[in-house]
């Protein structure tokens, strides 16, 4: 065989090793990094419509130590792209970091608020809910809308991808207020005052509410993803213990400009001075 062909045969014989690599390669990329097959013979990608990520998952039930239980409104997990997952148990909110490889999850450690509901069905779904994320790694199957999570146990948390709520108005809601801290870290408010802390913002420019034990009533001009607020005007009442501690740290909130966040149901409220204060939309049962 002349010297011509054999480099010929080399050159044709690495351009097909490249095309069949490159084929291989286009394969790999066609689901983005985390996803896999759920082991079934058909092999049902995790990342199947609706996707794996960006989903906000509506917990349907819980099956923990083969007892189901329907879960709460309220609840649910949304897992991004960027290793983070968060949520609410039903009660609380959490968040934790979450690894994605194949068809396996793996939650770390969550973090989660400390407020106290006063319905007890919902806290014991949510005691319920922690205990069985708290395993820490799940297999993952998604097909038509549905997601399940399943422990090595058994245990399993079924959910529904549903379409996201729209925004509620920042003027005309009452918002109450759940959780207010500095720092960037909002605590929850001591059950005592579960529901009591409200702020509503009307078409007027004002703002009304209860800081926890006085009214309150203040210029609230909203612009560009900011409120103006202007000095507050408030009864003259003296609360005991946790009331008078929490209004003192709402009324840094006046006087000052403040960004603001509305995510359908929550407002999140973040003051010059770092104060920050996390709100929920009434419902029409809360306002009565």
């Amino acid at each position: 065989m002349s010297r011509h062909i054999v480099m010929h045969t080399q050159r044709l014989t690495l351009t097909l090793t490249a095309l069949a690599s490159a084929g291989l390669l286009l394969t790999a990329c066609g689901t983005e990094s985390g996803t896999g097959s759920d082991g079934d013979s058909g092999g049902r990608s995790v990342q199947s419509e609706p996707g794996l990520t960006g989903v906000r998952w509506h917990v349907d039930s819980l099956t923990l130590g083969g007892k189901e239980q329907d879960a709460p409104a309220g609840a649910y997990l949304k897992i991004g792209k960027d290793g983070k997952a968060g949520g609410s148990y039903g009660c609380n909110a959490f968040g934790s970091d979450v690894s994605v490889k194949g068809d396996t999850l793996d939650f770390g450690t969550p973090r989660m608020t400390k407020r106290a509901c006063m319905d007890d069905g919902r806290m014991n779904f949510e005691k319920d809910l922690v205990h069985a994320l708290g395993e820490g790694r799940f297999t993952a199957k998604v097909a038509d809308g549905r997601m399940t999570l399943t422990t090595p146990k058994g245990d399993r948390v079924n959910f529904t991808s549903r379409p996201a709520e729209p925004d509620a108005p920042l003027t005309g809601t009452r918002w109450q207020v759940s959780a207010v801290g500095d720092g960037g870290t909002a605590a929850a408010l001591p059950k005592e005052m579960d529901g009591k802390v409200h702020l509503t913002f009307g078409e007027d420019g004002k703002v009304r509410g209860n800081l926890g034990c006085n009214t309150v009533t203040a210029k609230a001009e909203v612009a560009n993803g900011r409120i103006t607020f202007g000095p507050p005007t408030t009864t003259r009442k003296m609360c005991p213990g946790e009331p008078m501690k929490t209004e003192r740290k709402l009324l840094k909130l006046f006087d000052g400009k403040a960004r603001y966040e509305v995510r359908q149901n929550t407002l999140k409220l973040t003051a010059a001075d770092g104060t920050v204060i996390s709100a929920d939309a009434a419902t029409k049962d809360a306002k009565k």
